[in-house]
């Protein structure tokens, strides 16, 4: 199944290095947080991304243009006149990345309406290119497939300002709206599973995501919310970074998965290796 980032967003809020870079293209443990979003998902077989670039667009091309060559041990041979490079010890990722210009200020709705032509008529997974979470990817997978809505988000609580979700008894989102300060109800973390009806609800680049098209899955009863209560934190500012940046200095990334375990039976059924 296809994997929709969205990094195409300015990053104010941190803007101490986003000034230079895309946000989700900020490094924690000398590799983007991107990055490792993508590791968790190709940890449960899932290798295909779309990537909704917009502010500094050409940066993530860059980088990832430039990835196999960053990668490796390479001989440069000048001598005699020669100019020749020799590859040694690649250590590339088994991934297919397409890096999609979805607009300077276009709004996460119109992003995803984007790179409709890139997903074709198939269910989706998508979030944002700044958080990471230990989210079981296969069982939320399951969870989606069980329940035959268009639309499941992963939910997580937390005290934060992110949009808030009414959750009924069977996991249904009633409600999507902004959080008040006396909220402590859970929030939407992204890790989303999409299937390809959404794009009927979105239009023009200045559309929100979340303001339409969640707004209507829930009120229509089809969006479901796949409760997590592991781990997940998003890189809102600089204090949030350091704390990623600790949390790997220190070996105790929970999301981190790909170093430590071997994926789960669910994960190799679906990726047919099993």
């Amino acid at each position: 199944m296809k994997v929709v980032l969205l990094a195409g967003g300015f990053g104010s809020r941190i803007s101490e290095e986003s000034q230079f870079k895309p946000k989700p293209m900020i490094e924690i443990g000398g590799m983007p947080i991107l990055w490792h979003i993508m590791k968790e998902y190709a940890y449960y077989g899932h290798t295909e991304f779309i990537i909704c670039a917009g502010y500094k667009q050409e940066y993530i091309k860059e980088w990832f243009a430039n990835y196999f060559l960053h990668n490796s041990d390479v001989t440069f041979d000048y001598r005699c006149g020669k100019n020749e490079m020799t590859v040694h010890n690649s250590n590339m990722e088994p991934w297919k990345v397409t890096v999609v210009d979805t607009g300077y200020n276009t709004m996460t709705g119109g992003r995803i309406k984007r790179i409709q032509k890139y997903i074709g008529n198939e269910a989706f997974m998508m979030t944002y290119g700044d958080g990471v979470c230990d989210v079981e990817i296969d069982k939320l997978l399951a969870f989606h497939q069980s329940h035959g809505k268009l639309a499941t988000l992963t939910a997580v609580k937390m005290a934060q300002d992110k949009g808030v979700l009414d959750i009924s008894e069977n996991n249904s989102v009633r409600s999507f709206r902004e959080k008040n300060t006396l909220d402590g109800s859970p929030i939407n973390a992204g890790y989303m599973v999409l299937q390809p009806e959404i794009f009927e609800m979105l239009d023009g680049d200045d559309c929100v995501f979340e303001k339409t098209a969640l707004v209507k899955l829930a009120a229509e009863g089809e969006l479901m919310s796949y409760i997590h209560k592991g781990f997940w934190q998003c890189m809102d500012n600089i204090r949030e970074k350091n704390m990623l940046e600790k949390l790997l200095s220190e070996d105790k990334a929970p999301w981190k998965r790909w170093e430590r375990a071997v994926p789960s039976i669910e994960a190799r059924k679906q990726t047919g290796n099993i």
